[in-house]
């Protein structure tokens, strides 16, 4: 099949969760004999890859650089060139980008548009913005053949909000087990961080992914670890700025920036234990990965978390954020016992449950699903 992957950053990742998932998705599909073209951003992914990364043809488009109109207009651009490309699949992430989706399935494509989490209620989104993803979320069921769900918890979410059936397919995770890099310790090193003595936090920073409520819980907790948070954002200014005040002056507190790669994997499989303090339903590659890692983590007791960790981890109590997420720094800062056992649960379940492989091969029988049926096919799946 020729297919076209359009409305992120683009690969190599650089950035977040739909870049890692485009990623994996469209190296495996290439292997699998599939021609696949995956739309970058100019400026916003490291150009020295030219136009093949690892089998994946790379389209280089630019956007109109804003926090409200980046993502819209490459879309847009990307779209207008995909048109042309006879493709037998075009697949958008984000929710946001359903009106240029649209667009596609007007001019006879087979569309899908994986709607990601509860994009509408992250707190970045303010007065005509928050409006706009709400008509786009509403929009999906008309832009595309079919919806991606993440989790059963936007599944549901669509289904009550908006009458529209989606397909749940979640994100994937490679295993790296913690002992892989167990004598790698340059990076953390260079952070002045020891292995097992530190929490970890790792997500853009942005309002909706709490890395302030963690900071303010972890000032408050009786702890000998430190606590590293790693990851950064655009157009975020203001909270960036909230948080580097909540940060001054306590040592114990280490900010790292973006780090991919082997410096990631190096500062996650060193860790005491994970930490995501964000609420909003969806499932989190970020996760994911920690998982994979063999990590413990801790998470909010929302449907998503909850979807995703099982009996794998540590909640804290999401109706009192900071005390409860004090209390739970503090058990599992003690706590060997509990700390090793999440770790092997957590990286058991990623295996079975979370396999990239698994997961590529489930898209690749969809995609093969939505061609061979295109004169026949509905305007969207209705049954997963």
């Amino acid at each position: 099949m020729k297919i076209g992957l359009l409305g992120s950053r683009g690969i190599p990742a650089s950035y977040s969760g739909f870049e890692t998932f485009y990623e994996n998705l469209a190296i495996r599909l290439a292997h699998r004999g599939h021609d696949v073209t995956v739309y970058n951003r100019i400026g916003r992914v490291r150009q020295d890859v030219g136009n093949f990364y690892k089998g994946v043809r790379l389209v280089w488009l630019p956007g109109l650089y804003s926090k409200h109109l980046e993502t819209m207009s490459h879309t847009l651009l990307s779209t207008l060139h995909a048109l042309k490309q006879n493709y037998d699949i075009i697949y958008y992430v984000i929710a946001g980008n359903s009106p240029v989706a649209f667009l596609a399935k007007l001019a006879g494509h087979r569309v899908i548009i994986n709607v990601d989490g509860a994009d509408a209620d992250r707190a970045k989104w303010k007065g005509f913005a928050k409006m706009y993803i709400r008509f786009a979320e509403h929009l999906a069921k008309h832009s595309a053949h079919v919806i991606i769900a993440d989790s059963r918890a936007i599944k549901r979410r669509y289904k009550i909000r908006y009458k529209c059936n989606t397909i749940f397919i979640p994100y994937g995770a490679n295993p790296w087990p913690r002992e892989k890099e167990r004598s790698n310790t340059g990076t953390i090193k260079k952070f002045g961080l020891k292995p097992d003595g530190y929490i970890l936090f790792v997500s853009r920073m942005t309002p909706e992914n709490k890395a302030d409520l963690l900071v303010k819980a972890f000032k408050k907790a009786r702890t000998d670890l430190k606590l590293v948070l790693v990851g950064d954002a655009p157009y975020v200014d203001d909270y960036k700025k909230y948080l580097d005040d909540l940060c001054k002056d306590d040592s114990r507190i280490v900010r790292t920036g973006y780090l991919w790669g082997r410096d990631y994997k190096q500062i996650s499989c060193h860790c005491r234990f994970f930490v995501l303090p964000s609420t909003i339903d969806g499932t989190r590659p970020v996760l994911l990965d920690q998982m994979a890692f063999g990590n413990c983590v801790l998470v909010a007791n929302n449907p998503a978390q909850i979807e995703v960790v099982r009996d794998c981890g540590v909640y804290f109590d999401k109706t009192k954020p900071i005390e409860s997420l004090k209390e739970k720094l503090e058990l599992l800062s003690v706590d060997d016992s509990l700390v090793i056992h999440c770790r092997e649960r957590a990286f058991k379940r990623s295996q079975k449950v979370y396999s990239w492989d698994r997961i590529v091969r489930t898209y690749e029988r969809l995609f093969l699903k939505l061609t061979e049926r295109a004169n026949h096919f509905s305007p969207l799946i209705t049954r997963a």
